[in-house]
Order: C-alpha cells, then structure tokens, then sequence
C-alpha cells in the first residue's frame, strides 16, 4: 500500500486476504496503461468515530475487489485506484470530503458511507459538483427521495425493505404482541418506524417502544419497561455497550423472557460465541449476509471468504478474535462491480462522461448472483435509485449463526417513493 499521508489519506491500489500490496506489486498489464491515467475512487472510510470498525472492514472488502478488478484488466482498460480520507463518522467532515476528492484528489465518483447522516450531509455536495456518490449505508434515504440524481445505492439493501422482508416470520412464528427497544438516533427511530407498520399490516401490534439514548452505558431501567404480555421483543442496538445491554436483558430475564429478534448490525463485529452471550441461544437475528458459513456453501461464497482474508465464522484469517462486519461489509464489493459494469456500458473515460455513467447504472435492472454479486441475486430500481436483494434470518445455536430462512426480493419489495430519472442533472 503507497501510504501518501498515514493519519488521513491513502491510496489503496489493490487488497487481498487481509495484506496490502504496493502499486508495483499489484501491476498488470492494461491496454492504454501508458497513456491513460487511472480510474480514480474516493472512499469516505468512517476510520475514527461511531463507525470506525465498519470502516476497517468496509476498505478491506472493497480493496480486496479493487484487486480482482485491476488483475482483471481494470475498467475500460484503465487501471483503478481508491483513494481512501477519514471522515470521522461525522457529516460535516463527511461533506468536505466529497469536495475534497473532487477537486483536490481529481476523483471520478465517491463511495463507502455507512452511516446515513453523513450521506445526508454529502449528496447535496455531489449533486453541486456534479460527482456521482455511491452510498453503502442501508439507510432508506435514497429510496425515500431524500437526496437527488447524482446519489445511488446500488449494493446495499435498504432498512425499509429489510424491516418488511422479515416482519412476516416475526408476526408469523414469533408472536402479534411485540416491543421494539432501538437507539434513540436516525437508524433507530427508522427501525421503529418500518417495524411498527410492518407489524399492523400484518395484524400484529407494537405495543411499546423504548428509545435509549445512544451514550447510555446501563439499561436496567429500559429493560424493565418491557410489558409483561410481549411475545417478541424486537431489538437492535448499536455502539461499544451492545454486549453490556444483552448481558442485562439476560439476567433480567434469565432464561423466561419473549422471544428474541435483532438486527445483526446490534454484534458485528463480535463473536457470537463470546462469554456472556449465552443467553442469545434460540434466538434470531436478520443477516444482511450469513456470517457463519452455511449447509450447501455457494461457490461465490467461498470465493469471496478467500478473497476478503475472513474463515467459516467470518473472523479475520490473520486473527481469529478480529470479526468482521460479514452482514454488511460486501456491499463496497457489489458497489464496486456495479460501478465497474455502469462504467464500461457508458465506455467512462472521465469526469465529462458522469452524467452517462448515472443514467447506464440506471438502465440496471437484475444482477445474478455471481462473484461479483455474492450475497444473492439483485434487482436495482432506477427510477428510486435503490437495489433490492434476499434477506437472511439466522438462529444463534451452540455458538453458531444458522440460517433457517430467506426472504426472497419480492418479500421486502415496496412501493416506489420517488423518481429520480424525472428530475433533471
């Protein structure tokens, strides 16, 4: 890796099994090598902050199909280089940086964000410069019509539909009464607010909803808010205290409570089989992507495992107590092949081919699964800017995530909320 500035900027020419590669190392031959410059990405890494672990794992997946991509002739013959800036998980760092890669760094588009306020923040400034941005957030922004036609989400399922896709096996197998306990924050008042809709379509009822302040570090007194006729309690958690918080639900429970359903975003990065967990057994959790290796293992799986440096438990091959962001993390990689495949059907050759690259992504419609789309299959929706795929519900047995359903595109397909290809550029 040619570490241009170690404490903020680096540029990734290519990643994989977890060890960087220098440019020379990572050279290959390419048709106009000598005379075209390269492709090149800005990536907003949340490296510091709220985000910083799915920011580490974020570059690795998209560094590790950065590499594939240049052995593989690069794009348009061009080779492809990322160029990596933290934005500290914050919007207003977040937003400069898109002007920074821009103008600065001579970028021909920008993507990575996770988190979905700073891709709130950042879309106005695409859309002012004129860049196309790629969010990697879930966030139902996109698709809600909340930012404009320079920004896409095109690797990454959506919470809406991921909230709708799952709320039929809850309703039906888990229980009608449930109670939802969320962070009292932008990710967590939309998972309230898909959940409890979902859950009355359905003939279910939300009957409480219990907000924690993000900063909390004790939840004795929330977990106590739990009514007595629940069936399902709904949860989903983000931060350092998840383990703490699901260490106190159990002892408040201790073995007789409601049945369990959470997002997995509540333990990336955190072994499932850790001590104190235990209490997890039995229950279930939406996998955006099984981390745990799964009866009857997809060829594209396994080659994305090698290719990211991650084993059949989604740790890091190089450590096994470093767990990945498995459930989310290979969207930069689908993210990237979308790119890569917009690019070639509009033939990019730079920054005056962008508005072609927008409208080639959204003449998009199915993706197989494949290498480049591991996860499953995807089905992309121009008009909302927003890709659709399968949905995972695992159940925590032994110590392992075992997937006992998948909800298929349909299940968490919705109406569509905006059309972007009617606005102008």
């Amino acid at each position: 890796m040619r570490m241009t500035h170690p404490s903020r900027r680096h540029v990734i020419a290519g990643l994989g099994a977890g060890a960087a590669l220098s440019t020379a190392a990572a050279s290959v031959p390419f048709v106009q090598a000598q005379t075209a410059r390269p492709i090149r990405i800005g990536f907003q890494k949340h490296a510091t902050g709220t985000g910083a672990v799915y920011g580490r794992w974020y570059e690795r997946a998209a560094g590790a199909a950065l590499r594939l991509i240049n052995e593989a002739g690069g794009i348009n013959g061009r080779r492809v280089e990322i160029v990596v800036e933290d934005d500290g998980t914050d919007p207003m760092r977040g937003a400069a940086l898109v002007e920074k890669f821009a103008t600065l760094h001579g970028c021909d588009v920008v993507f990575g964000t996770q988190f979905p306020d700073v891709v709130l923040a950042s879309a106005p400034q695409a859309a002012r410069l004129k860049i196309p941005y790629f969010a990697v957030s879930e966030g139902h922004h996109v698709a809600a019509g909340a930012v404009n036609r320079w920004t896409l989400q095109p690797g990454i399922t959506d919470l809406k539909a991921q909230v709708t896709a799952i709320a039929p096996f809850v309703s039906d197998r888990l229980g009608k009464t449930a109670t939802i306990v969320f962070p009292d924050d932008t990710i967590g008042q939309a998972h309230r607010a898909f959940f409890v809709a979902a859950m009355a379509e359905l003939g279910g009822e939300v009957i409480e909803e219990i907000a924690i302040p993000p900063t909390e570090t004790s939840f004795a007194a929330h977990i106590q808010r739990i009514p007595p006729g629940t069936d399902v309690l709904y949860h989903v958690m983000l931060g350092p205290s998840v383990r703490r918080f699901v260490q106190e639900l159990g002892a408040f429970f201790d073995g007789q409570g409601p049945a369990l359903f959470g997002f997995i975003d509540s333990l990336e990065a955190i072994d499932i089989a850790s001590p104190g967990l235990e209490f997890l057994d039995g229950s279930y959790f939406w996998e955006g992507y099984p981390r745990h290796t799964q009866l009857g293992q997809s060829e594209h799986d396994r080659f994305y495992r090698a290719a990211v440096g991650v084993d059949e438990r989604g740790a890091s091959l190089l450590d096994a107590r470093d767990v990945s962001t498995y459930a989310q993390m290979y969207g930069c990689w689908e993210t990237l092949y979308v790119i890569k495949a917009g690019m070639e059907a509009a033939s990019y050759q730079g920054p005056a081919d962008r508005q072609n690259l927008i409208e080639a992504i959204e003449a998009l419609t199915d993706m197989a699964e494949s290498r480049e789309h591991p996860q499953g299959p995807k089905r992309f929706n121009g008009k909302t800017h927003q890709v659709f795929g399968i949905h995972h519900i695992s159940q925590v047995r032994g110590g392992r995530l075992d997937r006992v359903h998948t909800a298929s595109i349909e299940d968490g397909s919705y109406p569509d909320e905006v059309d972007y290809t009617a606005l102008s550029f």
